[in-house]
């Protein structure tokens, strides 16, 4: 399906999804966020595609959101309208794994969807912010809650507060990005990597992003019973079986998501 907002490409099992709206350093509006989410549920019902990676241009990933959508808008608007709830949504249903690669500014709304993915690939250009509170509100699609759960409470309330950008270098440091990548090997190294995962069984990375993603949402102990069970589970499927004799064998394995 051709979209305004977004270029998707599919190919060798990787969904690569380009946010394009070169004339406004791709601010999140309503309807790249419509089309976002159109893709994302498209590529989940897609047998063909076993990962996905989402990137901008050189110089921006996301410049935020369209401030002059939401400008006029009253409360009453944003409640009702249950403004970024369902688009986002869709987003973190993906059961599949999917890489951010940013390069240049990801600032407000584009640093929270970096934030949204599975793995942030930086280029050594990018720049993450959160200056929401430079417009006199605070941040609505995550800031306050999966930033701090990555970087943690002082390097959060720094960002949040002040509203000053951080580097690829200090994203790096503070584990908010994998890793830091020349820029001009950004979408090699990405594609790289969501062929890696790509290879894998698709059945057993939907279930390590489950795990991974649980330990926000629950306490240690049901964290880790949870992972066992997984585990376990994971002992009546064929990709297990093959796994192991693989292994075993010294060949690589043939998986087959059954």
């Amino acid at each position: 399906m051709a979209y305004e907002t977004l270029i998707v490409e599919i190919e060798d099992h990787v969904a690569l999804l380009k946010l394009n709206r070169p004339d406004a350093m791709n601010a999140l509006n309503a309807a790249m966020l419509g089309e976002l989410a159109d893709a994302l549920k498209a590529i989940e019902c897609n047998d063909k595609v076993r990962c996905v990676i989402m990137t901008g241009s050189d110089k921006v990933f996301a410049a935020g959101t369209a401030i002059e959508e939401l400008a006029d808008r009253s409360f009453i608007d944003m409640y009702c309208s249950d403004c970024f709830g369902p688009e986002t949504e869709q987003l973190a249903r993906l059961r599949k794994p999917i890489i951010a690669a940013v390069s240049g500014y990801a600032m407000g709304g584009g640093c929270e969807l970096a934030l949204m993915c599975d793995i942030i690939i930086a280029a050594d250009s990018a720049k993450f912010g959160q200056p929401e509170i430079t417009f006199g509100v605070t941040p609505g699609m995550g800031g306050t809650q999966r930033l701090t759960r990555t970087i943690g409470k002082a390097k959060t309330m720094d960002m949040l507060l002040t509203g000053r950008p951080m580097t690829a270098e200090e994203a790096e440091r503070s584990g908010l990005v994998s890793r830091v990548v020349p820029s001009k090997k950004l979408l090699e190294e990405a594609r790289n990597t969501a062929q890696k995962i790509a290879e894998k069984s698709l059945i057993t990375t939907k279930a390590v992003k489950e795990a991974v993603n649980r330990s926000y949402e629950t306490t240690l102990r049901e964290g880790l019973l949870f992972e066992r069970r997984l585990f376990h589970a994971l002992f009546n499927t064929t990709d297990q079986a093959e796994g192991m004799s693989a292994f075993l064998e010294k060949r690589e394995a043939q998986f087959r998501d059954r």
